[in-house]
């Protein structure tokens, strides 16, 4: 199956040199986000890796190491599922930084059981669709004065979502918190519905609520990974205890493609001169080079409008009403 899925997607091509540009990699320690962090490195890039576990960063920085003697390569511990930790991280990370070139949002939980968040928000929508809105928010003064650099290839900000975004309820607002927290959606249906949220945030509102407006040359797409054997598989059990998540995490670990394999599109998004070269702003592409379809939610422009208006009130509301940084504002 392995060697099936490689001759469909194609083998993997190494990267074009991206010496003095910098990485940011939410997951980068572990899983996919690990391999498009070594190969970042690989490329001669300073990369910044982002979890929460502290035993995966620092063997993920071993590995990288030895395969790349060398490298610029670093790791931050975050829980992106706490708006007030992403703070007080991608804050210091702005400062710290001289520029940002790569942002990749990888981090993410699987389908899983309803649960809450530290902010008391569906923990599926905080860690993997409104924290990531947070950092994108948080570093983007640094990314404007980046892209205003001479000489400069326009920087990227890469969404690692999903297929499985066709499963979100048809009933979905982005009205309230009421909603987001509503334990009568399915296991299913809560993944479902951040990774239609990625696509949004990338296709509609930060081209046009931040990027067109500001005059900034950057460009943000969304990717699907493919069914990925990565531990994520064995959070089925969780979401469906018993038989039938025993056979659907075994289903998706046997038809999967390898974490490399699951890291072609978002590496691809990130680097491919395509993007720029045929001015691919907001696309949704289900593997390197190839622009999904995504659903009518997906090109739905209202929905898009509601979910930013939702994102900015709910980090507002717990984190302070100046926890989110002027859009147009530049490192």
């Amino acid at each position: 199956m392995q060697s099936a899925l490689h001759s469909i997607i194609g083998p993997k091509k190494e990267l074009h040199d991206l010496s003095g540009r910098v990485a940011v990699v939410t997951g980068g320690a572990n899983g996919i986000g690990f391999q498009i962090s070594r190969q970042f490195a690989a490329a001669k890039a300073k990369v910044v890796m982002v979890n929460r576990k502290e035993e995966q960063g620092d063997e993920a920085i071993k590995q990288i190491k030895e395969e790349t003697p060398g490298a610029d390569v670093e790791w931050v511990g975050c829980d992106l599922g706490s708006l007030k930790e992403v703070k007080q991280v991608f804050t210091d990370l702005r400062k710290k930084l001289d520029r940002l070139d790569l942002l990749i949002l990888s981090a993410g939980i699987n389908t899983n059981t309803f649960d809450l968040d530290a902010d008391g928000i569906d923990r599926h929508f905080g860690v993997n669709f409104l924290d990531h809105f947070y950092v994108v928010n948080l570093l983007y003064p640094l990314i404007r004065k980046t892209a205003k650099l001479p000489d400069t290839p326009p920087p990227r900000i890469v969404f690692e979502a999903s297929e499985v975004h066709r499963a979100a309820p048809s009933n979905i607002h982005f009205g309230s918190l009421e909603e987001i927290n509503n334990k009568d959606f399915g296991a299913t249906h809560l993944y479902a519905r951040t990774k239609l949220a990625l696509i949004l945030l990338a296709k509609f509102n930060l081209p046009e609520k931040v990027f067109q407006p500001n005059g900034d040359h950057v460009y943000s797409v969304s990717v699907h990974p493919g069914t990925v054997n990565t531990g994520m598989q064995q959070q089925w059990k969780d979401a469906y205890p018993g038989v039938f998540g025993n056979m659907l995490s075994w289903a998706m670990t046997t038809i999967g493609r390898d974490i490399e394999q699951g890291s072609y599109s978002a590496l691809w998004a990130a680097t491919s001169p395509e993007i720029e070269e045929k001015n691919l702003q907001g696309y949704y592409f289900v593997d390197p080079g190839q622009p999904g379809k995504e659903s009518s939610q997906a090109s739905d422009r209202s929905l898009a409008e509601a979910l930013w208006n939702l994102s900015t009130s709910l980090i507002k509301e717990k984190v302070g009403e100046d926890a989110l940084v002027p859009w147009d504002e530049i490192a």
